[in-house]
């Protein structure tokens, strides 16, 4: 799912292509994308973009008229700028806005339609997509600290909840939790002051490293490779590599359709977390740490 940085760069790109633009058209090419009635797409056509904003993991256009598109591309959606006019792509393609400069492309793979577009009319409409998550980048230690242990849960939960922290996903949050040498399972209320200042400076460094990186990365172009697995984590989507601190393997925690990254030897202190499938299957026989994990493959 397109994190902070992602949405970041994508609404820098579309800046320069699409605001003080007119929505010349509005094609959309599943009917499953728009989930609202009034107003029509058809009100959008004709309105100059007026403002880009992100809102945690949406990216919200403004339009004249008091108009506004809520988009979230959720897991799999992603955007193409192509020139202007280009065909909905047949099986991925799900809407296209045509601009005088060119047109924007929402595709999604896979079977899933999860991304979504609201159309709405009126700024206060907005408040319903605000989930009220701290923007850590505009934060200082102190309100990052009030937010993060006025409810207790894992560090990996915390950072990914909306409601607490705006715009920090699966991804991300691994790489922050490596940064800052902390357990994805310990307990927010369980960390000493010197840990969660040492959480915030590695959620803010993590963060505008990559959206550098990926701004960077994508120059004046637009960005096409955004995904979730990037060259140069530390250990998101390298379960088995090695840790580039120390080497050691890195390991995983699968829940759901989601998986946890981590560093035994940086962040557990050589404890292996309990993985809930394997665990349940091999009951005492589960490895408690990496140096047993690594004796039994010998």
């Amino acid at each position: 799912m397109p994190e902070l940085p992602d949405v970041v760069v994508y609404l820098e790109a579309l800046a320069p292509r699409v605001l003080r633009q007119p929505l010349e058209r509005f094609r959309v090419g599943n009917p499953f994308l728009v989930r609202t009635i009034e107003p029509a797409p058809a009100a959008f056509e004709g309105r100059q973009v007026t403002s880009l904003r992100r809102m945690g993991k949406r990216l919200v256009f403004g339009f004249e008229e008091e108009l506004f598109l809520v988009l979230h591309l959720m897991i799999a959606g992603r955007l193409r700028w192509r020139e202007r006019g280009k065909t909905i792509p047949g099986k991925v393609g799900l809407a296209a806005f045509d601009f005088p400069t060119g047109t924007l492309l929402l595709t999604e793979q896979g079977s899933k339609r999860q991304a979504s577009v609201h159309l709405l009319h009126g700024s206060a409409g907005l408040k319903e997509f605000d989930r009220g998550g701290l923007e850590v980048l505009e934060s200082d230690l102190t309100a990052f600290a009030e937010r993060l242990v006025a409810e207790n849960h894992t560090l990996k939960r915390s950072l990914t909840d909306p409601t607490i922290f705006s715009g920090i996903g699966n991804a991300y949050s691994d790489e922050i939790l490596h940064a800052a040498k902390l357990s994805p399972m310990k307990q927010t209320r369980q960390l000493s002051g010197a840990e969660i200042s040492r959480l915030y400076d590695a959620t803010v460094a993590t963060l505008e490293n990559w959206v550098a990186r990926t701004r960077e990365e994508v120059g004046d172009g637009f960005p096409e490779k955004v995904t979730a697995f990037r060259d140069g984590m530390a250990v998101h989507g390298r379960y088995g590599q090695p840790c580039p601190v120390c080497a050691s393997p890195v390991q995983r925690i699968v829940y759901a359709h989601n998986e946890c990254n981590y560093c035994a030897t940086c962040q557990t202190e050589g404890r292996l977390l309990s993985d809930r499938a394997l665990s349940r299957l091999l009951k005492q026989d589960w490895p408690k740490t990496l140096a047993e994990l690594e004796r039994r493959k010998g």
